[in-house]
């Protein structure tokens, strides 16, 4: 039990937090999810994530005020959803509950990364990396193992019990499970430096696919662990930054103390691939990705990577119902081959919060343009701010860049 003062401090903000998650607006930004993630949406949707919020707090209302790191943990998951509802909320969703990550233990690939990293700021989580190669040898590929998933269920009872007692009476709480990300490539790349995987890619292919497929089963032996355990999370509200809410999901059968893939969304990308042919990126990617893809209910699909030109493969993956379009895309002819088939997910640039000052009219034309596009050709649209490095210490230049994009959505 956190000590008086702890406990003040977080059923303040949850009792605000409830009170907003009651309001009608949140209801209606649901079914509006809903009606985009069907492709039949009544307007394009906003979202604002992966925000720099070592910059946010200019005013203090994210300055931690509790003690306990349990408690802090909870604090800064309340706080950085008030300070976001306060100043940019755009059509973000604040559930009527909190969740509670269940203790699961995951051992991974065996493999983890060396590195060099060039810091900025040294407030800021984004850094830069120059990755080591581990993968040299034949004998390199044993390192990649299959993960173990295990459950310390005392702990995740522990957790529930403390979160009962602080928050019963405001809000629900709800124990989580994992949302897993079927990304083989970005750690991939990170094991052997993007440079190194695109000469082997080219020089020794065979190597390549015998380590994927390592990647592939693990993934797979990784799901059927997580189902069998009952250790995957209930339908999300989030997909990548982007909302979830669906008709769809959970499927039929479900039960949520044992989750099933199909039940849930998964996300899939391959975010070094950006500069390989289509026939490598389906080679390479798509055939072993679609079996995975397959287990689930839906997939969005795509990163940072362009895939304008890449979209025959990526109609290859099954369930895939929003694909990304970054700001490297050809956004003509990304949306003239996606049409009405899948959510048009739009990644403005970032860099549009960097500049000297910040030009609200230049975002507007960006957007409009987007939205004018995915007009001719009949693409359901989301513009999602994500990627977010700095904002200048300025953090009112995401409060206009919001407002500027719901009026754009609001045509």
């Amino acid at each position: 039990m956190p000590d008086a003062r702890d406990l003040d401090v977080l059923r303040e903000l949850a009792t605000r937090a409830a009170g907003i998650a009651a309001l009608p607006v949140q209801e209606e930004k649901r079914r509006l999810w809903r009606a985009l993630n069907r492709l039949e949406p009544v307007r394009p949707m906003v979202m604002i994530d992966q925000v720099c919020w070592n910059e946010m707090d200019v005013n203090g209302e994210l300055a931690l005020r509790c003690e306990d790191p349990e408690c802090r943990g909870y604090e800064t998951v309340l706080r950085r959803m008030l300070y976001q509802w306060d100043h940019f909320p755009v059509d973000m969703v604040v559930e009527p509950f909190l969740r509670v990550p269940m203790a699961i233990r995951n051992t991974g690939f065996g493999v983890t990364c060396r590195e060099e990293v060039a810091i900025t700021d040294p407030t800021n989580l984004v850094v830069g990396h120059h990755y080591i190669n581990q993968f040299q040898t034949e004998a390199d590929l044993e390192k990649i193992q299959i993960p173990r998933i295990s459950h310390d269920e005392a702990e995740t009872e522990r957790r529930l019990a403390f979160a009962h007692e602080v928050f019963d009476g405001i809000i629900e709480v709800r124990a989580w499970g994992l949302s897993p990300a079927m990304s083989m490539w970005d750690p991939i790349s990170t094991w052997m430096g993007v440079e190194g995987v695109l000469w082997a890619l080219a020089d020794r292919p065979e190597y390549m696919h015998r380590l994927i497929g390592r990647m592939a089963e693990g993934y797979h032996r990784m799901l059927d662990q997580l189902e069998e355990q009952g250790l995957l999370c209930g339908p999300q509200s989030v997909i990548h930054c982007t909302g979830a809410w669906v008709d769809e999901l959970p499927a039929p059968g479900y039960d949520p103390q044992r989750p099933r893939c199909r039940d849930i969304w998964t996300m899939g990308l391959a975010q070094m691939f950006s500069t390989v042919s289509p026939r490598m990126f389906r080679e390479f990617e798509v055939d072993y990705l679609a079996p995975l893809c397959e287990r689930f209910g839906l997939v969005y699909y795509g990163c940072c990577d362009p895939l304008d030109r890449k979209m025959d493969e990526v109609r290859m993956i099954p369930n895939v119902r929003k694909v990304s379009m970054s700001a490297w895309t050809d956004q003509e002819l990304g949306a003239s081959e996606i049409g009405g088939d899948f959510v048009f997910s739009r990644k403005p640039n970032p860099a549009s919060l960097v500049t000297d000052v910040f030009h609200a009219e230049a975002v507007r034309e960006d957007l409009q343009t987007t939205r004018e596009i995915c007009a001719r050709h009949g693409c359901p649209l989301e513009l999602i701010l994500k990627d977010i490095s700095t904002v200048r210490y300025e953090p009112e230049r995401l409060t206009r860049w919001g407002e500027v994009a719901m009026e754009v959505a609001a045509g």
